[in-house]
């Protein structure tokens, strides 16, 4: 079969992509597997916290806030 310079010169990058695409198949796979780690923080503060903390943390965090 006889292909034209410009459909050869096409077969490398299609390949190219299709490689990557596989590589990041295996990434989100192995990703997906991975257990997600979750620390505790009860305990870790030695100040209590009040409501009025909490509504100023609210009012820094949200501008248009309560």
């Amino acid at each position: 079969m006889d292909m034209n310079p410009e459909t050869r010169e096409i077969y490398p990058e299609l390949k190219r992509i299709e490689n990557d695409i596989q590589t990041l198949k295996i990434l989100l796979v192995r990703c997906r597997k991975m257990p997600s780690k979750t620390a505790k923080l009860e305990g870790l503060l030695k100040e209590e916290i009040k409501e009025e903390d909490i509504e100023e943390a609210k009012k820094s965090i949200f501008k248009f806030g309560a």
